[in-house]
């Protein structure tokens, strides 16, 4: 199934709005910043072409290779540092994603929060500090397959401190669409930049 620019646009709106579940939560499209699309090279594929965002402000972005060769965080200034050792991330259950994609993103959320020296939240006696959630959704266009996520943070009452999204555009696998077309690869790959702008946010909030 080939879908236009409108199309895209339209995938862009229904996340946005499935991010949302109450009124002070409400996303509006012109919230979702323009991210670089960062593509997965695939054997025998070309460079995709990147869809186009709403131009808003732009939110930081890290560009991470998948895990294989994620590489070692560099070292942080003491306060920032402090920040880090201090935080307990909680990850809430994936919203929009299939089981088979979100378990590699999880998976590899765990590996690289604990290379950044983030605690994850979720033995007994842990409160969490912070909790991440999760919204995705798929676009497939010709032989690529779109993957656009929205990561809103939490602190433990409730209260939006800040805003992760993206997109992440990779050849298609399986000859599939949708999720089916969605390799590990392009979910761990997300799962390393969320981890690493979650930790330059953090870093920030040391000054």
């Amino acid at each position: 199934m080939r879908r236009s620019h409108a199309t895209t646009v339209s995938l862009l709106a229904a996340l946005t709005l499935a991010a949302c579940t109450n009124a002070k939560d409400v996303l509006e499209p012109s919230a979702i910043a323009p991210q670089s699309t960062q593509t997965v090279p695939t054997a025998g594929s070309g460079t995709p072409a990147t869809p186009t965002a709403p131009a808003t402000t732009a939110q930081p972005s890290a560009t991470t290779q998948p895990s294989a060769a994620a590489q070692p965080a560099t070292e942080l200034p003491a306060k920032s540092a402090a920040v880090i050792a201090r935080t307990r991330l909680q990850v809430a259950p994936i919203v929009g994603a299939s089981v088979e994609a979100a378990t590699p993103l999880t998976a590899q959320l765990q590996t690289r929060a604990k290379q950044r020296g983030i605690t994850l939240a979720g033995s007994a006696g842990q409160t969490p500090t912070h909790v991440l959630k999760g919204y995705f959704s798929t676009m497939s266009e010709g032989k690529d397959t779109t993957v656009i996520y929205v990561w809103d943070v939490y602190d433990p009452a409730g209260n939006r401190l800040h805003r992760i999204n993206g997109q992440q555009k990779a050849a298609s696998v399986n000859g599939g669409e949708g999720w089916a077309a969605v390799a590990p690869e392009t979910m761990q790959a997300i799962a390393d930049q969320t981890i690493d702008q979650f930790a330059t946010w953090l870093g920030g909030q040391a000054g």
